[in-house]
């Protein structure tokens, strides 16, 4: 090959290589923006993230718990008086 055929495969071969990088990073840019977007959308439509919600949950299960075994010590010291509830 002649060195002028080289010369326009190497740049050729370097043309490819940039419009990949650029569609790649294109690709990046648009995912940025969409994930940007369906951010702002789930925002104005006042929806929790999952770690609040999964915090919230945990709390209420604790809760439930605590009420559950206040609720059996309540029993037993009621069962302890005679039934007697205080009426």
């Amino acid at each position: 090959m002649s060195s002028g055929t080289t010369r326009i495969l190497d740049d050729l071969a370097k043309l490819m290589t940039d419009a990949a990088g650029s569609m790649q990073s294109a690709g990046k840019d648009l995912e940025t923006a969409v994930k940007a977007q369906v951010e702002r959308w789930l925002n104005s439509m006042d929806v929790v993230k999952r770690e609040e919600f999964d915090a919230v949950r945990d709390m209420a299960i604790k809760a439930r718990d605590e009420n559950d075994a206040l609720r059996a010590r309540i029993d037993a010291l009621e069962a302890k008086l005679g039934g007697k509830t205080g009426e």
